[in-house]
């Protein structure tokens, strides 16, 4: 299967079955072999008692970008380990951009970095996960 068709294969796959990136309403925006770029628009009932984003938002997008990237090889690969760093409040209607990239890979583990923007360009969020591959693939 040819790179770029095995990653969008796999998100597609993914997608269909995972209903809370659906009521996120994230949107694929660049689906490659370790590179994902998703995209959401911040809608009312996700903001906390501040009327900002609950930091459980940008931390679902960009949890949802490193899986997506992290699987785009066709293996299954489950997180082990995940951190976010916040970096300003995020408003009602923000369009928030997370962009996932492999850091480095071995045969069971890779490292991965998302960043989180916001439609002005300015970094929301900066999240680090490792993930564990599995022996199966998705195809």
């Amino acid at each position: 299967m040819e790179s770029t068709h095995q990653a969008t294969a796999v998100f597609n796959k993914m997608y269909s079955k995972d209903g809370f990136s659906e009521w996120l309403g994230i949107k694929s925006i660049k689906t490659e072999l370790g590179h994902t770029i998703l995209e959401m628009e911040v809608r009312a009932e996700m903001l906390n008692g501040f009327g900002v984003a609950h930091g459980g938002i940008v931390y679902s997008l960009c949890d949802s970008a490193f899986a997506f990237c992290c699987n785009s090889y066709n293996q299954i690969s489950v997180s082990i380990q995940t951190s976010i760093s916040h970096t300003m409040p995020i408003r009602e209607a923000d369009i928030i951009t997370a962009e996932a990239k492999l850091i480095h890979q071995s045969n069971r583990v890779g490292n991965y970095e998302v960043i989180a923007k916001n439609q002005k360009g300015d970094v929301v969020a900066c999240f680090h996960g490792v993930c564990y591959k599995k022996e199966q693939t998705h195809f």
